[in-house]
């Protein structure tokens, strides 16, 4: 006869209601004081138990300690610390048969502890999360998560009921983390944390660590296996960590998978990860970027957010197919000579119930004061960067990005957000810190250990900074003082010359200044011009909806203003449909405006920028000195009146572009440009060609130089302006 609760020892009753903050002490195989063994189980579904030594010892049946599920069985002496097995029938008469979790004694190493609370264990994903093992033998999953301010957690599945009895977790004090090994569980099984907090508060979390979830409304996590794919990009990586990428082109074409292109038909599904590998791919190698830079892939809940309020770190999103799918289209990117960058957000995480906010119950990877632990604009929760957990937490998962998706480069957001602590704050709303400043101490540390991490055990690899403020060294390394970052976005390029685009050309010579003006900090930092998706949302129009003036003009506003950046120095992003000239601004819910390329104007903009690819990738002095200045000089930055703007482009060989932009509609026959030297020019790309649906002006028989000193130059060629173009010449 079970018995009732009062007849039960108090551990038993604290099992029973899911309470004991100790599980072992009295699950699994205990040695009595008269020499015996008992072998307690909790079993909620279970209606009959019994322990099977694996040696061939026998079999014993259990007693039913209470009707909810706990048994125990009582075992010879010699008996202890041998292998068993529970075979138990379910209420529905199905006979199970499966290995004790709480036979096994401690999984993570005090080291993992040690390193963990030092916020220095750079392969913690190797530990955390769900992980298959194999242990005496026997095949499993181990759970292990960071909890230190919980009374109770335990793991709640698919193969148990999401009944938190079944298996509740080992408290290691040492590290805040909870661990259990539970045999038999495989892949793809849906599982979360049921956590009882301080206060007796009971809630479920996704798992941090997870490598795979579900999304949207559904929120488990799921076990997988990341180790098991097979890469087929020895080449890549091994050329990765040879190059420089400061004197290597980058253009990168960036992209939100889900509103790139929508299925055929009328559900417009989602493409799969490797529906845009067949897709997506090739029609980045064909306009030659030389990056795919991919909005944040990390699981998120809300389509809305374009992935930028991030759950589920370590997974990427499961809306277009499963960890290793995602790892193929990396995989296929580089074998198509394609690096692939993803953004990251360290810098803020959402407030859903199943995410890391009050994880345990406490403000855990947050700051506990709103000052600190909330961006109001944004609604969202701040790393409590110094914490030594949380930027282990943080870093890891950078590091893991790297090794375990191949990923070339991360670009990080919001880092303006996480330098400052008045970032968007009123006096009074935010906290100083030590020195009385502004300036986030802790996040800086935190950055610069992430970039000295990532560069030192992934050679090759870039992270770059979202970053829009005057703060100093971004890009520079850390031993001469700056945050280490690799590169910069140049948010001030990309505010000042949309400025001045967006100006009537017959307006253009009185903001001349806004256009010049980036050169005079070009230097400062390892700049990369960007035309991103924050410019083409939120009713800022897309780029060609920017440019003044008459349908004609408009296109020849924006081949111009494509062919200006691509001759700037710097490295290249352009938001996807920017390079076909998409009249809409961007919506998530829908694929880009394909159909335009019905029209000769968009099919003009999409050939000038694979020319513009080909030639910056190809000629040296368009990109080997992007960040140094000898690289540029201006031969004319002083021509408001007609908006013009005349410089040259040059490789560490002394190979050299000119450059010529006229801003204004009016063409300018008889323009005389200074070059180095004498001999025949040839053009080598002009925006108004006819082949980009331009009026064809320009200079098809080429230029011959002659000895006339221009722009302190000794020579100078005698050069025909097309109206709002951009041309290039070199010497032939």
């Amino acid at each position: 006869m079970p018995h009732t609760a009062n007849q039960l020892s108090e551990p038993a009753v604290r099992i029973l209601e899911a309470r004991h903050h100790d599980p072992f002490s009295y699950l699994g195989p205990q040695l009595l004081a008269d020499g015996r063994v008992a072998v307690r189980a909790m079993l909620p579904r279970a209606h009959s138990l019994k322990v099977i030594l694996k040696d061939g010892g026998g079999s014993f049946e259990a007693d039913l300690l209470h009707e909810n599920g706990l048994f125990e069985a009582l075992l010879p002496a010699t008996a202890w610390q041998k292998p068993y097995e529970l075979e138990w029938q379910g209420q529905e008469g199905k006979i199970h048969r499966q290995d004790d979790a709480y036979a096994f004694g401690l999984c993570l190493g005090d080291l993992d502890m040690h390193l963990f609370r030092e916020g220095r264990h750079w392969k913690l994903f190797d530990h955390l999360g769900a992980h298959p093992r194999v242990i005496n033998g026997v095949a499993g999953i181990l759970f292990a998560v960071w909890a230190p301010n919980a009374q109770r957690v335990s793991v709640i599945a698919d193969f148990n009921s999401w009944d938190g009895r079944a298996h509740p977790m080992r408290s290691r004090i040492e590290g805040g983390i909870w661990e259990l090994f539970i045999p038999g569980v495989g892949m793809n099984a849906h599982y979360k944390f049921e956590i009882v907090s301080g206060s007796g508060a009971l809630f479920n979390k996704s798992d941090p660590f997870a490598f795979f979830s579900q999304h949207g409304p559904q929120t488990a996590s799921l076990t997988w296996d990341y180790t098991r794919y097979q890469w087929s990009d020895e080449a890549w990586m091994s050329r990765r960590a040879r190059q420089n990428l400061y004197h290597s082109p980058m253009s990168i074409y960036e992209v939100h998978l889900g509103s790139w292109k929508r299925s055929e038909g009328k559900e417009g599904r989602w493409l799969t990860y490797l529906e845009l590998a067949d897709q997506l791919i090739p029609y980045v190698k064909d306009l030659g970027f030389t990056h795919i830079e991919l909005m944040p892939v990390a699981e998120h809940p809300f389509d809305g957010s374009w992935g930028y309020q991030v759950v589920g770190y370590y997974a990427p999103t499961s809306r277009f197919g499963n960890p290793d799918e995602f790892r193929e289209f990396v995989d296929r990117c580089h074998q198509a000579g394609i690096g692939v960058i993803v953004d990251w957000v360290p810098a803020h995480f959402p407030k859903d119930a199943h995410g890391l906010a009050k994880f345990d119950g406490t403000a855990l990877f947050e700051h506990a004061d709103p000052r600190q632990g909330e961006h109001a604009d944004w609604g969202t929760l701040i790393f409590n960067f110094g914490r030594n957990e949380v930027r282990n937490f943080l870093i890891a998962n950078a590091l893991f990005w790297l090794e375990h998706y191949h990923i070339d480069g991360i670009r990080v957001d919001a880092v303006a957000s996480m330098l400052y602590l008045d970032y968007s704050r009123e006096h009074g709303q935010w906290v100083p810190n030590i020195h009385g400043g502004r300036e986030n101490l802790d996040a800086i540390g935190f950055m610069k250990e992430l970039n000295q991490q990532c560069y030192a055990q992934h050679p090759g690899s870039v992270i770059i900074a979202e970053e829009s403020t005057a703060w100093g060294g971004v890009s520079r390394p850390v031993s001469a003082g700056g945050l280490g970052f690799g590169f910069k976005w140049n948010m001030g390029w990309m505010n000042d010359t949309l400025s001045y685009m967006q100006e009537n050309p017959v307006h253009r010579k009185y903001h001349h200044g806004e256009a010049t003006f980036s050169m005079l900090y070009a230097y400062d930092e390892n700049f990369m011009l960007v035309l991103s998706h924050d410019e083409v949302v939120h009713g800022k129009r897309a780029l060609l909806d920017k440019m003044p003036g008459d349908r004609w003009q408009q296109f020849a506003n924006l081949r111009m203003f494509l062919a200006w950046m691509w001759t700037h120095p710097g490295k290249k992003l352009l938001f996807m449909g920017g390079e076909i000239g998409q009249w809409r601004e961007w919506n998530h819910e829908r694929g880009m405006d394909w159909e335009v390329l019905f029209g000769r104007e968009h099919v003009g903009v999409q050939k000038l920028v694979r020319d513009l690819n080909a030639l910056y990738t190809g000629t040296p002095a368009l990109h080997a000195l992007d960040h140094a200045p000898g690289g540029f000089s201006w031969l004319d930055a002083n021509d408001w009146e007609r908006s013009i703007f005349t410089y040259v482009r040059q490789s560490l060989a002394g190979d050299k572009c000119y450059v010529m932009v006229n801003a204004t509609p009016v063409p300018r026959d008889g323009y005389r440009m200074g070059v180095a030297e004498g001999g025949f020019y040839r053009e080598i790309l002009n925006t108004d060609s006819e082949i980009y649906a331009g009026s064809n002006l320009g200079n098809g028989t080429g230029l011959t130089a002659q000895q006339v000193p221009w722009q302190g130059m000794p020579w100078s060629v005698v050069v025909t302006l097309p109206p709002l173009a951009t041309v290039i010449v070199r010497r032939a």
